[in-house]
């Protein structure tokens, strides 16, 4: 992987301790809505102060800066004495422990999944608030144009807001109900760090990092929650390929190419043991599915020693369970490697119309034509994947693709 520049660094630095900062606002004083956006603030103030003059604190500048604005806030809003008082009460020390912080974050992952807001409002907003994702990358995620999503962030911060939400977790009874949300927005968060929808970087391991730490804090609070195993098992199996993924200059390198030797075999036993630990002892939930997927992979000695006919059996029952045009996407490929890349091409005539936004399709399609022997059908759908693609190296790997093909 090449070394991240200077402002790459930053950015990551912030994406880290913007929740931190966020969950401590919001347990000291409440208003969620306008702690986000002071937080906010303080972050656009550091992207441009720090690139020439970084803190020695970076954490307690957020803090101080972010701190003002709500003072700022609170002043323009009202002199009232109730509210001075809150404002005096804003000057005192902010210093706090690791733990709280944990504690903090877990508290803040809960009350952006409110009861109050719809599930996907639920998502955007943990994602934005707890994942540091821009509302460009959520939208990615959720196949929906930015301005939607944004105008979705924007509605969940004022529902919370007007449903009087403090900033505490929530009693057991509430807390069940709201897991799933929070596993989807941990999921969400991996995801984007293992393949980063947008930027220079073909992977961006401050996030997954950041969604394995979250997922250990969690499963530490749910422990006997079987999905959060699973979750967590698969992140680690997936994690796990880190290093073998990308060439030195960050191009990509395909699953079935990767030096194996390279996999982090620590990760993957820990994941083989988590999984290993929760399948039979109930209905095997989504996160159990995926994970047992990747679990066939990492066991493989070769490419040629994966157990495609397994993990076309998983993928059937994970449609069944949890259908998706993400799923059905991979079972495509399952198809192919089992029955052929004919049978996996009929398969995605019918994901244009949920995918078509999608440059993943369009990588999956050409894979499968470039197997078949289609090679001017492939080299087209190579194309149009790179036009889409927001992946810099990505889009460099898929024209080298498509060079290769001009060249045959």
């Amino acid at each position: 992987m090449a070394e991240s520049s200077p402002e790459a660094r930053i950015e990551d630095l912030l994406r880290t301790l913007a929740p931190q900062v966020l969950g401590v606002l919001a347990r000291t004083h409440g208003q969620f809505d306008a702690c986000e956006d002071a937080v906010q603030e303080a972050l656009l103030e550091a992207s441009l102060q720090w690139p020439t003059a970084l803190p020695d604190n970076p954490r307690a500048w957020l803090m101080a800066v972010a701190s003002r604005r709500l003072v700022d806030f609170y002043r323009s809003e009202s002199a009232r004495r109730a509210r001075e008082e809150r404002v005096a009460a804003m000057n005192g020390d902010f210093s706090y422990s690791s733990a709280s912080e944990a504690d903090d974050t877990l508290t803040l992952m809960f009350l952006c999944c409110h009861p109050a807001l719809s599930a996907p409002s639920q998502l955007a907003l943990t994602l934005r608030a707890v994942g540091g994702l821009t509302t460009a990358e959520i939208a990615s995620a959720f196949l929906v144009p930015e301005a939607t999503m944004g105008q979705r962030i924007s509605r969940a911060k004022q529902r919370i807001q007007k449903a009087g939400a403090t900033f505490s977790m929530p009693p057991a009874s509430e807390r069940k109900a709201r897991l799933g949300v929070v596993l989807h927005v941990l999921y969400l968060i991996f995801n984007e760090g293992y393949a980063a929808s947008s930027g220079e970087s073909l992977q961006r391991e401050e996030l997954t990092t950041e969604a394995i730490r979250l997922t250990r804090l969690l499963l530490a609070v749910v422990p006997r929650e079987l999905e959060a195993t699973g979750l967590l098992a698969l992140m680690l199996l997936t994690d796990s390929r880190r290093s073998a993924r990308a060439t030195a200059d960050g191009m990509p390198v395909p699953l079935a190419e990767q030096d194996r030797s390279l996999w982090n075999h620590g990760q993957i036993d820990e994941g083989i043991a988590l999984l290993s630990s929760v399948l039979g002892r109930g209905a095997a939930g989504p996160y159990q599915l995926q994970a047992a997927i990747a679990a066939v992979h990492a066991e493989a000695a070769s490419n040629d020693d994966t157990d495609w006919p397994q993990i076309l059996a998983l993928y059937t029952v994970l449609e069944a369970v949890a259908p998706s045009p993400v799923v059905a996407l991979n079972r495509a490929v399952a198809v192919a490697m089992v029955n052929g890349p004919v049978a996996g091409l009929e398969l995605l005539a019918g994901l244009d119309s949920v995918l078509g936004r999608s440059h993943r399709l369009d990588v999956v399609r050409g894979h499968l034509l470039e197997m078949a022997g289609f090679l001017a059908e492939a080299r087209a759908a190579y194309l149009s994947a790179a036009k889409t693609t927001g992946s810099l190296q990505e889009r460099r790997y898929l024209m080298g693709k498509v060079a290769r093909l001009d060249g045959q």
